[in-house]
């Protein structure tokens, strides 16, 4: 089984004639993604990827035409919170941006404009997500994956590839690979991805990356408490960072002493979960806990 994307997946790519839209277009289709359109607009009628994909002017047409269920966004960061709300407003239900650099100012209206519309945003700034077998939404390598039981969530995309290529080298397969990114303001979060694993019957472990700032890994962590009954490993990124320094993400930044990787280390392993003192770690934490089921 998988979460949110699977072989029913039917992906609009929204910029698909960009460089970095038609670059990892190539690759979800290499992957047996299903992208059945294209938008640009001022470009519909024409064909992408080697005539293999329709492009259309707007997202409601590309809808109406192929019934996508899907879109990721490769829209520079000017654009991308238009490209956002015109995907819901064409009752797209799942909508993948990957875009950085979106200002916290314009995404707190875009995501409130999506939810009010009934659709779940994954992103901004992030590298979307892989259910091993069924889709590849983003640009997380296809070659490091496989299928099997373990779910996992990131808010950074290079350690999440360390790790799933870690996971599988030991034989641990994947159930789906959701990369959340490390904006402050972000779509699907690390609750939202716990629940979803938790309710999965096929995912039996789960892997949480988080980094330094904010809370949300504290909040995860008293919703894996009260809530989640499968085994939980996790890895805390940043723990030597100095406060007030950001590291990597907009969001990575320890603030009036708050966010440290102690803290966030603390609230996990009071909720039962085996946090790895380096990313090395966290396949063989995985492989234990699976064991001891």
């Amino acid at each position: 089984m998988s979460v949110l994307v699977d072989k029913n997946t039917r992906l609009l790519v929204q910029g698909i004639t960009g460089r970095e839209g038609e670059f990892h277009t190539r690759a979800m289709l290499g992957y047996g993604t299903t992208v059945v359109a294209g938008v640009v607009p001022g470009r519909g009628g024409q064909r992408a990827i080697d005539d293999k994909v329709p492009v259309f002017n707007t997202v409601r047409e590309a809808v109406e035409q192929t019934q996508a269920n899907v879109s990721i966004i490769f829209v520079p960061a000017p654009f991308a919170p238009d490209a956002m709300r015109e995907a819901a407003d064409a009752g797209i239900p799942f909508i993948v941006c990957l875009t950085e650099y979106i200002p916290a100012n314009d995404m707190v209206p875009t995501y409130e404009y999506i939810k009010q519309r009934g659709a779940r945003l994954l992103g901004p700034n992030c590298p979307g997500l892989l259910t091993p077998g069924g889709a590849k939404v983003g640009i997380i390598p296809g070659s490091i994956v496989a299928e099997g039981p373990v779910g996992v969530v990131s808010k950074s995309g290079t350690l999440t590839y360390e790790a799933v290529d870690a996971l599988t080298k030991l034989g641990i397969g994947q159930t789906t690979i959701i990369g959340i990114g490390g904006d402050p303001i972000i779509g699907t979060n690390f609750i939202d991805c716990l629940q979803l694993f938790q309710d999965d019957a096929d995912t039996k472990a789960i892997v949480m990356i988080g980094e330094i700032g904010g809370t949300a890994e504290q909040e995860a962590a008293a919703f894996i408490k009260a809530h989640v009954t499968k085994p939980v490993v996790s890895f805390i990124a940043g723990q030597t960072a100095p406060a007030g320094k950001r590291m990597g993400h907009a969001g990575a930044i320890i603030s009036g002493g708050e966010g440290t990787a102690a803290e966030k280390i603390a609230a996990l392993e009071a909720a039962g979960v085996a946090v790895a003192k380096e990313p090395g770690e966290i396949a063989q934490l995985v492989q234990q806990r699976l064991h001891q089921r």
